[in-house]
């Protein structure tokens, strides 16, 4: 069974995914296995510009938890969606050294939901859960993913609502 974990970045994805490892899990960071499919960088965004329909296609599935922002774009049997308040998130994200605009823009996508809307594009609501990373700390997480994995934490999406940050400052 592969299980995607996913979410905007800084949510917790590569911190939960060395737990996981730790604990003796197969995990597949799905930002090695890009390279072949990157187009091209997006300087105006800080971002690298991958072929992901191409880089789905192509992906062997395995056994156990794939990784990365893009993760819910390959055809796992589950997905876990990592969610984090968005002001919080500009934290972590200052703290990593990304530039103003690429932390109001992740914070805003995560205001707005964009990967979990994207996955619920995909996956049916009893392939999903969400986990609020703000609060549940990483061990935490990894608990509930591999017990959703197993089949002994429910699915769970569409519990949180930050939308109020987009409307912040003005």
């Amino acid at each position: 069974m592969m299980i995607g974990i996913t979410g905007t970045p800084g949510t917790g994805k590569s911190t939960i995914a060395g737990i996981l490892e730790s604990r003796g899990h197969m995990v597949v960071r799905a930002g090695e296995t890009v390279g072949p499919f990157v187009l091209g960088d997006d300087p105006a965004r800080d971002t690298k510009i991958v072929d992901e329909e191409a880089w789905a296609a192509a992906f062997t599935p395995v056994d156990g938890f794939v990784e990365g922002h893009l993760a819910h774009l390959l055809p796992c049997d589950r997905v876990v969606v990592l969610r984090c308040r968005p002001d919080v998130l500009e934290t972590r994200l200052v703290a990593r050294g990304y530039a103003g605009a690429k932390v109001r823009e992740n914070a805003e996508a995560e205001a707005l939901d964009v990967i979990l809307v994207e996955t619920l594009e995909t996956f049916e609501r009893d392939r999903v859960l969400e986990i609020d990373t703000t609060t549940v700390p990483p061990n935490e997480a990894a608990d509930l993913i591999t017990g959703f994995a197993a089949g002994t934490v429910p699915p769970s999406s569409g519990s949180f609502d930050w939308s109020a940050y987009l409307l912040e400052g003005l």
